[in-house]
């Protein structure tokens, strides 16, 4: 692995740490949605778990089409961010946690969110690992890296 390899899961990484919500993004008949999640991620960026009930829109959405991007960004709603923010797009599969893999993803989650272990448990919450293909980072309002996870497919074509 190279160093601006090394340097981008580093970025990635540290923007993930520091913020705990996401804007998840799901879509129905090409109409996209958006919802605001708590959320944990591996520390080698290969899964991004979320937590969601199983009535709502987004989990409904996810069942048609497993296909979901994330935002997770640093914003302060300043001029300086057009200078400073970093903003990072997470695209991705989303999947039900199977129960042989729970307690490790649970225990990540619940680590981060200690808060959210009632809503968690609860019969009508769906946990979801998303399986990642590929970040874009975009920092300084206009430099953008990109980083995919294993060889995937052109995702943009």
């Amino acid at each position: 692995m190279d160093k601006t390899e090394l340097l981008m899961q580093e970025q990635i990484n540290d923007l993930l740490s520091e913020q705990p919500l996401a804007v998840l993004s799901t879509q129905r008949n090409g109409q996209p949605y958006s919802s605001l999640m708590a959320f944990a991620h591996t520390r080698d960026l290969g899964v991004i778990v979320v937590a969601t009930g199983k009535s709502t829109r987004k989990y409904q959405n996810i069942i048609r089409d497993a296909r979901v991007s994330l935002l997770v960004d640093n914003r302060s709603n300043n001029e300086e961010d057009f200078h400073a923010a970093a903003a990072l797009t997470v695209l991705g599969v989303a999947k039900n946690i199977e129960s042989d893999e729970r307690q490790k993803f649970e225990t990540l989650y619940l680590e981060r969110h200690p808060y959210l272990q009632k809503f968690l448990n609860a019969p009508t919450t769906s946990f979801i690992k998303i399986e990642v293909q590929c970040y874009l980072m975009v920092s300084r309002f206009q430099n953008v890296m990109e980083y995919r996870i294993g060889e995937q497919v052109d995702l943009f074509s």
